[in-house]
């Protein structure tokens, strides 16, 4: 027997099974997780629904709907590491190639004399290419130099050859046409580019360019009609340095803030005509003048708060959920929700004991339904979003 978690659709659980070998099923649910569970099943649409108060208290993350995947995704999803090895032999590419995990990068000589590329100091940004051949590289020219070897990346990365700092210093030295694709597979070449007005002698088995691996994103690039606006737009070469001088321009002519003191009755004509006002509360303390900071939409949530002590329940909430006035509340929630039949809501405290982790409030199915529904047509608005922490 062993404990594993599970997921079906957003129900989850860490569920006991015995090991057993079961041919062609990976998991079989058997009258006792029914039993407890006792979720309802709609055969003909191929549907599951968890609705039974243990689930929709401690079970689900969402919708406590859930429906059946086509049999090949579902053996892809629940068997891929166990055919990830035949799919290697199927793919002579991915057999010898890097996964989406590996992060190896490889080198492979070509000839016995060459080097594999090495890296300066543990810290260094690139890998050092040697040259694997002399050659001259004339003043105000160039010149390729092999290295002898080849070099296999990682996912979603290439290679790019990039200058040495001393030789484009001392002696003028660049490199032009530095990309290399991942799926190259022939000798890393560096062409060497002089600006000098000598020429430049390299030496077999000189460090002579820093060979730096970068990450990109292999996705196709998808036509449209139409592109998302921005400050700089067409502007050309030169454009984005006049994009910096007009907001530089525009901060300085920006106006200047002014602080009045005004009566409530001016309040109330600065908001109707919906202007950008906010509030200073000053008070004397101790012979000092002491500022508070407090906006407009405060100072109204504040007064309408007043004025609605005394309004219905059924005035404040949209007639679309008014079958469900009792998970809504004219004040504050400064107290936990009654206590429903069968819920325990308190906390009991052991000393040398973990305080066990608990839902507050559990909904019903009803109303876990239509807080996923409220909750998912709020994110289609832009009203709320998802965050990570």
């Amino acid at each position: 027997m062993t404990k594993v978690p599970m997921d079906i659709s957003s129900h989850r659980e860490l569920a006991t099974f015995q090991v057993a070998n079961l041919q062609n099923h990976e998991v079989i649910l058997g009258m006792p997780w029914f039993r407890e569970h006792n979720p309802t099943i709609d055969w003909n649409d191929k549907m599951i629904t968890f609705n039974s108060e243990q689930c929709t208290t401690w079970g689900l993350k969402s919708s406590p709907v859930g429906h059946a995947v086509p049999e090949d995704r579902a053996l892809e999803e629940n068997l891929i590491s166990r055919f990830s090895k035949v799919q290697a032999k199927k793919d002579p590419l991915r057999k010898s190639g890097p996964t989406a995990n590996d992060q190896s990068i490889r080198g492979k000589k070509l000839s016995a004399e060459a080097r594999v590329p090495r890296k300066g100091t543990a810290r260094a940004a690139g890998q050092d290419p040697y040259a694997n051949e002399g050659t001259d590289v004339p003043a105000r020219g160039q010149a390729i130099v092999g290295t002898g070897t080849a070099i296999g990346l990682p996912h979603n990365t290439y290679g790019r050859n990039a200058p040495r700092s001393r030789l484009a210093v001392k002696h003028g030295l660049t490199i032009n046409a530095g990309v290399i694709d991942s799926d190259y597979r022939g000798e890393v070449k560096v062409v060497l580019a002089n600006l000098g007005d000598q020429p430049y002698q390299v030496e077999k088995g000189y460090r002579m360019a820093r060979l730096i691996i970068e990450k990109i994103n292999h996705r196709k690039l998808q036509e449209v009609t139409q592109l998302d606006d921005t400050k700089r737009r067409e502007g050309g070469l030169g454009s984005s340095n006049t994009t910096m001088d007009q907001e530089v321009k525009g901060r300085q002519n920006r106006q200047k803030m002014q602080i009045n003191e005004i009566s409530a009755r001016a309040f109330g004509e600065f908001y109707r005509r919906g202007e950008t006002t906010g509030i200073l509360r000053w008070d004397e303390v101790d012979n000092e003048i002491q500022l508070e900071a407090i906006n407009i939409s405060t100072k109204l949530a504040i007064k309408n708060k007043k004025n609605n002590e005394d309004r219905d329940i059924r005035d404040a909430v949209p007639q679309e959920y008014h079958h469900q006035l009792d998970v809504f509340e004219k004040g504050e929630k400064t107290t936990v929700p009654p206590q429903r039949p069968g819920i325990h809501l308190g906390i009991d405290l052991e000393e040398g004991k973990i305080v066990r982790i608990k839902k507050i409030y559990a909904l019903s199915y009803d109303q876990l339904e239509e807080l996923h529904r409220y909750i998912k047509q709020n994110e289609r608005q832009g009203g709320i979003r998802r965050v990570k922490s």
